[in-house]
């Protein structure tokens, strides 16, 4: 069965997805939890152990606090209240810490540091995995066992005012609401006030237990301008005196005899060095928090916080209440709470906290019986019985309190031991799951190694033995024999596994396909072997071998190497290092090839010198090659030398582009923090120099783009780069030269949607022209190629809009490179569609990282969603970050569509070819990638580096399958029309 090579890539790369989509279900884990399928209730707590006489009533020790008051500033770093810079961030707070009746601790949140999973942590106790990162867009109601459903249980009455997310958690539990959206990243002023002014009637109010303050702005400060922004200080005084006012009206409200209050200031995550957050970085992970009593005794002086983990406040709060932990609860309580009260209900506190964890833990580990905490559990509550029965029998001695501050250290590390065993385990994982969507992706990715001589031969037909292979006998028995395996997982698997839960025809379908896929691969190794070493050659004929050029081995080398460096942590933590040596190594390459062809084999019959004038032969680009030639003359020149030299200052060029590039933006995680160009630039003392820049990057852009566009689209085109800088200047990054800095910051919302009129006009432009080539009669192909430029620019001018100031260099290199080399380099070197599409490829792979990214999840920038937006509208967010951060491989991967386009008028098979590669390069690193992952699972660092690199690598596959599948719909409207 012989098909198209563009649409057998294409189906490989979808059923790749596929593949991938299941690999994804198994490895990011069911979070841990409890069997039971209730929630906690007072009635099923355990009884006060006691050693020989009857057990004591299950009961709680009287609530600590009457009153508890959570005010969650999100993205406080700890450097914020504890720095050198506290006193002057938060001086009232400082001086609760250094002096009050306060307990001060960094509490520690784990990766993925988002609001939604932070919200869940604080609430649950529990640890949320990355997958919760997509759950943040939309949160669903929160099922799970948690604090405010125990605190609403038992006749709490909860206030909350900030983040809507909460609203959406918990839409049922608040007495009084007031929600603001948190993904609007533009506002820091009224997200905070929406919430301050419901303060003042609020604490003069006695109806209400729990109240709940989730403070916005600082984080959107932090993602639009950074941590060290001057906007953070005037914030964290204006959080100061907010925590003044809830202190001051607590104190006046305390009466004698009463129980007290806490009051609790807190962050959900901190900021990294760029203001983001999601990663596992030290700013991002380390969280003030502070507990403010008169239930506690007064400091001294400052001293140094103690470290917690974030998880360790929810239980804290519970026992504090009066409330029964959450089943789900990993965290341990925090004893400083509560070491002012009597050892007896000390002991029980945390005789309540380890019974929950060894609970837990019974449910999550199958030989729980051998783990260090649950056999010094055991010890600890016998040793507390003994206590019992001494206190119980009235004993006054130093005998009762040396055993019960014995006992008090035993039941800490076993809770420390057992809180670190569920930290560990951190969920369970589907191996099922994973393990049959790595053989899906491996299949595949041999087929596409096997069909390679074939799919890039010049017939660009692929012959897959289908039909031979659905009517084996291998076939059915394999088909008997996955079902089989199906069957015995599925009765035996001690945990719950996905495809188990699927439907017999899904199942059945898949195992068909896996049958069918493996039958064909073994048929396509058996003819391979049995034909030879006769291969069919990229000019069509067959030859005893396949030629490989320097350039050949170079890429083949070079893709290879990056798949096996991702075997190692270090390599993907700094992935962007080897993209620059590689893209480094290619230009040297090319300059090595374009000194040997237009130097060397100039002299030679058939040269390029000879046949550079057949090389074009659309209508457009003769008439640029006679306008140059006329050009030329004039000066007394000759076009074809003045190409030689201009290919041979491509190369070198192009490293000075990358080079520049690099010292924009660090990246990484090793030398993140270190201060770059871009620091530099986005200083206030330095915004003259980046107005300039600014604007001369935009106008360069405007000359790169709007050559092949039709003069509608050229002015859309200026009139779109001019509302860009103009948008700069609303939001305060650049200036006018007759602006002084600093006046008229605005949203640019205005700005912003005058480019977004420019974009669609160009993109509907670029659109009916791509609609009229289909049914023209003539010029088909010159409206063809001036649609899929014009769309191009278009998409750049977005790009543009997108880009902080900062960044439009690049955007400007990204634009040079790709002019030069296919003005210079590609056509002029007669490089085929393989060679071209690793090419871009490995562009679009570097400029994913000069644009400041890097494989944590925190680099993403999520304020350029809201660019343009008054308010928070999904979709749009969600792909205008998407946009903004594929940016890089985005721009490469299109522009690789116009020119292999370009190029199929010569070569008709030029966009099978790229679409095979692409699809080929995207397996290899994925196929690797799945077993790195399935091999390293145990081990924590994945949470915090290799699972946002498994999702980037997702969905950077889920772009060359789009990509592909439009390649392979444009080479078949093109067969469809006849045209050769």
């Amino acid at each position: 069965m012989k098909i198209r090579t563009s649409v057998f890539a294409s189906f490989i790369m979808a059923a790749q997805v596929l593949g991938i989509a299941l690999f994804l279900r198994g490895f990011f884990p069911v979070p841990v939890k409890s069997s039971l399928s209730s929630r906690s209730k007072l009635s099923d707590l355990p009884a006060e152990p006691l050693t020989g006489g009857p057990h004591n009533a299950s009961r709680l020790p009287e609530p600590l606090f009457k009153r508890v008051v959570i005010m969650l500033v999100d993205a406080l770093r700890e450097d914020f209240v504890f720095g050198p810079d506290g006193r002057a961030n938060m001086p009232y707070t400082r001086h609760l810490v250094e002096r009050g009746s306060a307990h001060s601790f960094v509490a520690k949140a784990r990766p993925p540091t988002v609001t939604m999973p932070r919200i869940k942590a604080l609430t649950t106790g529990s640890i949320p995995g990355f997958i919760d990162v997509v759950m943040n867009l939309n949160s669903p109601v929160m099922l799970e066992d948690n604090l405010l459903w125990q605190a609403k249980t038992a006749g709490k009455r909860i206030i909350f005012y900030g983040d809507d997310t909460w609203v959406r958690l918990f839409p049922k539990l608040f007495m009084e609401h007031d929600g603001t959206t948190s993904f609007f990243v533009s506002d820091y002023t009224e997200v905070d006030n929406n919430v301050t002014r419901h303060l003042d009637s609020t604490l003069k109010r006695d109806d209400w237990d729990l109240l709940i303050l989730h403070y916005l702005g600082l984080d959107h400060i932090g993602h639009v301008s950074g941590p060290h922004s001057p906007l953070v200080r005037p914030k964290l005084l204006e959080m100061d005196d907010v925590l003044k006012k809830i202190h001051g009206s607590l104190v006046s409200k305390e009466s004698e005899g009463s129980l007290p209050y806490l009051l609790v200031l807190c962050g959900d995550h901190g900021m990294s060095e760029t203001g983001s957050h999601g990663g596992s970085s030290d700013p991002e992970v380390n969280t003030p928090l502070v507990l403010i009593s008169p239930a506690f005794r007064r400091k001294v002086g400052m001293e140094k916080p103690g470290t917690v983990e974030q998880v360790d406040l929810p239980p804290t709060l519970a026992l504090g209440l009066g409330l029964p932990i959450s089943q789900n609860s990993v965290g341990r309580l925090i004893p400083a709470v509560v070491e002012e009260t009597p050892l007896r209900n000390r002991l029980r506190f945390l005789h309540l906290n380890g019974h929950q964890l060894s609970c837990l833990l019974r449910d999550s580990v199958a030989e729980h019986h051998k783990e260090v905490g649950v056999e010094q559990f055991r010890v600890a509550e016998k040793s507390h019985g003994g206590w019992m029965k001494l206190y119980l029998e009235g004993n006054t001695s130093e005998v009762l309190g040396n055993v019960g501050k014995k006992v008090l250290r035993q039941y800490l590390e076993a809770l420390a031991s057992m809180s670190s065993a569920l930290g560990k385990q951190l969920g369970k994982y589907d191996m099922y799951s994973m393990v049959a969507g790595m053989v899906i992706v491996f299949q595949l990715l041999l087929v596409l190694l096997l069909a390679m001589p074939e799919a890039l031969s010049g017939a660009a037909l692929v012959d897959i033995p289908v039909l031979s292979a659905l009517l084996s006998l291998p076939f059915y028995l394999l088909c008997l024999l996955l079902a089989s395996v199906h069957v015995l997982v599925c009765t035996s698997a001690g945990s719950s596994c996905y495809l188990c839960s699927l439907s017999w025809g899904l199942v059945f379908a898949a195992v068909a396909f896996s049958s069918a896929t493996l039958c064909v691969l073994v048929s396509m190794a058996t003819r391979r072997i049995l034909s030879g070493p006769n291969v069919s050659t990229k000019s069509g004929s067959s030859s005893s071998g396949w030629s490989l050029s320097e350039l050949d081995v170079l890429l083949l080398a070079g893709t290879v190497g990056h798949t096996l460096s991702l075997a190692a942590s270090s390599f993907v933590e700094e992935e962007h290092q080897t993209w620059y040596f590689l893209l480094n190594t290619l230009c040297l390459a090319v300059f090595q090839d374009v000194c040997r062809k237009y130097f060397r084999e100039q002299r030679r019959p058939g040269g390029i010198g000879e046949d550079v004038d057949d090389e074009v032969d659309n209508e457009e680009e003769e008439e640029e090659r006679a306008a140059a030639r006329q050009s030329s003359h004039s000066r007394g020149g000759h076009p074809r030398s003045r190409e030689r030299w201009l290919a041979l200052a491509t190369p070198p060029l192009t490293l000075a582009c990358c080079r520049l590039m690099r010292t924009l933006n660090q990246t990484g995680v090793q030398w993140a923090h270190l201060p770059d160009m871009g620091h530099w630039l986005n200083s206030s003392e330095h915004k003259a120099v980046l107005s300039l820049l600014a604007a001369l990057c935009l106008v360069l852009i405007y000359f790169l783009i709007q050559r092949r566009c039709s003069l509608v689209s050229k002015i859309a085109l200026a009139l779109g780069l001019l509302g860009v800088y103009s948008y700069r200047a609303a939001v305060g990054n650049v200036v006018f030269p007759w602006q002084h800095s600093g006046q008229n910051v605005s949203k640019g919302t205005v700005e912003a949607r005058f480019v977004y009129i420019f974009v669609l006009g160009i993109l509907f432009s670029g659109t009916k022209d791509l609609l009229r080539s289909q049914i023209a009669a003539t010029a088909a192909s010159r409206l063809k190629s001036r649609g899929l430029w014009e769309i191009y620019s278009g998409l750049v001018l977005l790009v543009a809009l997108l880009f902080r100031a900062h960044n439009l260099p690049v955007l400007c290199c990204c634009l040079l490179i790709q002019t030069l080399m296919a003005r210079f380099i590609w056509k002029k070197l007669h490089y085929d569609a393989a060679q071209t599409t690793i090419m871009h490829y490995w562009f679009g792979q570097a400029f994913f990282y000069f644009q400041g990214n890097s494989n944590n999840i925190g680099t993403v920038d999520i304020s350029v969603g809201f660019v343009g937006l008054e308010s928070y509208v999904e979709a749009p967010a969600i792909f205008l970050t998407a946009l903004s951060t594929y940016a890089g491989p985005l721009l490469w991967a299109f522009h690789l569509v116009c020119y292999l386009n370009s190029e199929s008028n010569r070569t008709p098979v030029a966009l099978g070819h790229g679409c095979y590669c692409l699809a080929l390069l995207r397996s290899v690193p994925m196929a690797a990638y799945v077993v790195l992952v399935t091999a390293l699972r145990y081990h924590l660092f994945i949470w915090s580096v290799f699972s946002p690199k498994l999702l980037y690598e997702a969905a950077h596959t889920l772009l060359c399958t789009t990509l592909c599948l439009f390649l392979s719909a444009m080479e078949q409207a093109q067969a469809d029309a006849g045209k050769p």
